[in-house]
């Protein structure tokens, strides 16, 4: 049976805040776009994201360095462009298109 969306559940309360979360990220993003246009270098528009998330009052770790892991063993790292309210991993391209490369890497 399929669970009432209105339902005020834990995981619903979840579900809601990380759509939040992700709604607010976005309005960064566009604000950042709208006032610095295109052509610059990712690092610009990291620390242009970087200013407007904390003024948005969340959270983040910028470059943060994850282990990769395969049955328990560490096999790598990957390196995080923005951990966001230490939830949503925000991977920033500054691309006029993304490549199947880039769609790989997120």
């Amino acid at each position: 049976m399929p669970r009432n969306p209105q339902k005020n559940t834990k995981s619903g309360q979840k579900k809601l805040l990380k759509k939040e979360l992700v709604y607010k990220i976005n309005g960064c993003v566009f604000a950042v776009y709208k006032e610095l246009g295109h052509g610059f270098l990712e690092k610009v528009y990291e620390n242009a994201l970087c200013i407007e998330l904390k003024q948005q009052g969340l959270h983040i770790e910028t470059q943060k360095n994850i282990k990769v892991l395969y049955k328990g063993n560490q096999v790598g790292e990957y390196i995080a462009d923005l951990i966001v309210n230490q939830t949503i991993l925000v991977e920033l391209k500054a691309q006029n298109s993304l490549h199947k490369a880039h769609e790989a890497q997120l």
